[in-house]
C-alpha cells in the first residue's frame, strides 16, 4: 500500500510519538503549506505595500481555478475568499430583505452556525426551523424546501456529527430563486473529502468550506461559491467589496460584480498563499480527492475490521460504508465514547468527541501501520 507520510515530514517530526487520528479536525499540514506560508512573509517584505497586487492579481485568481476545478464550477470569478465560513454566513444574511428571516436547516448543522441562528432567534433577528438528521433527512428536507416558507435553506453536504452524505442536493438547490428563497450548501466536510459536481447547481446554490481540514491548508481560508444575481448587496460590507464597483446606485454603495461582493476589508492572504502551495503540490503528486479519497477507503476498511475483538467494535457505527461518497472519518456512537476519547489521549493517541459520538479521521498521511498501530491501543482500553 502506497505511504504518502514523506510529504508530511514537518508535522510527523513535530510529534514523533503521537498518533493524530483526528484528520477530520485538525489535519495535519503537508511541508507544501511551509512553503506557502514563507512566501507569503517574504513578499511582504519583499514588495510591502504593492504585495496586495500579488495577492489579488495572482495568489486570488489561482486559488479561484483550484476551487473552481475542484467542485466543478463554470465560472471561477464565483469564487470568494474570507477569513471563516461565518463571514459569509452573516453577509448572506444580511442581504436577505425579511425581518425576521425564517431559516430552515437540519438539526446537524456545524457550532458556528447553530450558535449564531440561536442568537438571531433569541434576538428576533430570525425564525428556525429545523429538519432531524435521520433516516428521513432527505425526503424531510425536500418536502419543507418546496413548501416556500422559508427566506434561507441550510444544508450540510456531509454532516460534522454522523459523517452522513445529503444526496439530494440537487432537488433542494432547485427551490432557490433570486428573489428567495437562497440556499446554502455548507461543505466543510466535503470540500476535498469527498468528490463534489456542483455543476448543476452551481446557477442556483451558495457552497461555504474552508482549508482547515481536507484542504490541508490550515485556519484563516474560508470560500464561498455565490451563485450569480443572488445576494447582490450584502448590508454586512467592507471596502475590499467595491472593487471594481458597477452596481452603484447615484450617491449609494456600490458592490464589485462577482463575489467580491462578499468581501469586507483588509485581511491576512497567508492562508490563501498556504492553499495554493498545497493544491500545486497535489496536482503534482497526482493526488486527486478521488485518489485520497480510495487511500483512505482502504484505510477505513482496515480499521473497521482491527476494532472487531475491541471494545470500540461494539459502538454503533453510524457511518457505515455504503455506495457513494463516503466521510473521511468514522463515527462510533456509545455511552462510553467520552470514556474511550480520554483514555485513547492519555496513550498520545488524538480522537474527537462529538456528545456520545466519538470521531476518527483518516487523511493522506495515515498508512497501514497507524491503522495497526491505533487497533493495538484500542484492544487495551
Amino acid at each position: 500500500m502506497n505511504s504518502w507520510k514523506h510529504l508530511f515530514q514537518r508535522a510527523l517530526a513535530a510529534a514523533p510519538d503521537r498518533l493524530h487520528m483526528a484528520a477530520h479536525s485538525h489535519h495535519l499540514w503537508p511541508d507544501a503549506s511551509w512553503l506557502g506560508q514563507q512566501a507569503a512573509w517574504e513578499d511582504a517584505a519583499r514588495l510591502a505595500d504593492t504585495k496586495w497586487r500579488r495577492v489579488m492579481d495572482e495568489i486570488w485568481p489561482a486559488a479561484q481555478a483550484h476551487v473552481a476545478r475542484e467542485l466543478g464550477l463554470p465560472d471561477p470569478d464565483t469564487v470568494c475568499f474570507s477569513g471563516n465560513t461565518h463571514d459569509f454566513l452573516i453577509r448572506i444574511a444580511s442581504a436577505v430583505d425579511r425581518r425576521p428571516i425564517r431559516i430552515l436547516a437540519t438539526d446537524g448543522e456545524f457550532h458556528s452556525f447553530t450558535r449564531q441562528v440561536a442568537r438571531w432567534v433569541e434576538a428576533g433577528e430570525a425564525v428556525l426551523e429545523t429538519v432531524p438528521c435521520d433516516d428521513a433527512l432527505e425526503a424531510q428536507m425536500i418536502e419543507r424546501a418546496l413548501s416556500g416558507e422559508h427566506d434561507l435553506i441550510v444544508v450540510s453536504h456531509v454532516a460534522f456529527g454522523t459523517g452522513r452524505v445529503f444526496g439530494a442536493l440537487d432537488q433542494v438547490a432547485a427551490v432557490a430563486r433570486p428573489d428567495g428563497p437562497w440556499v446554502v450548501v455548507d461543505g466543510y466536510h466535503g470540500f476535498m473529502a469527498v468528490e463534489t459536481d456542483l455543476s448543476a447547481i452551481a446557477p442556483h446554490a451558495f457552497y461555504t468550506a474552508g482549508g482547515y481540514k481536507y484542504a490541508m491548508s490550515g485556519e484563516g481560508i474560508g470560500l464561498l461559491h455565490a451563485p450569480p444575481g443572488f445576494a447582490s448587496r450584502p448590508v454586512l460590507t467592507g471596502w475590499y467589496a467595491a472593487f471594481d464597483d458597477l452596481s452603484a446606485p447615484p450617491g449609494g454603495v456600490g458592490y464589485a460584480p462577482d463575489a467580491r461582493r462578499f468581501l469586507g476589508a483588509t485581511f491576512d492572504p497567508s492562508g490563501l498563499y498556504r492553499f495554493v502551495a498545497v493544491r500545486d503540490m497535489l496536482a503534482r503528486e497526482g493526488l486527486s480527492t478521488a485518489v485520497i479519497s480510495a487511500h483512505v477507503a482502504t484505510l477505513r476498511e482496515q480499521l473497521i475490521i482491527g476494532l472487531d475483538g475491541s471494545p470500540l467494535g461494539d459502538a454503533e457505527l453510524v457511518n457505515a460504508p455504503g455506495i457513494g461518497p463516503q466521510a473521511r472519518f468514522l463515527a462510533l456512537r456509545s455511552p462510553r465514547a467520552a470514556e474511550w476519547q480520554a483514555t485513547l489521549l492519555s496513550h498520545d493517541v488524538i480522537t474527537d468527541l462529538r456528545g456520545d459520538v466519538l470521531r476518527i479521521g483518516l487523511g493522506l498521511y495515515h498508512d497501514a501501520r497507524d491503522i495497526d498501530a491505533f487497533c493495538m491501543v484500542a484492544r487495551q482500553i
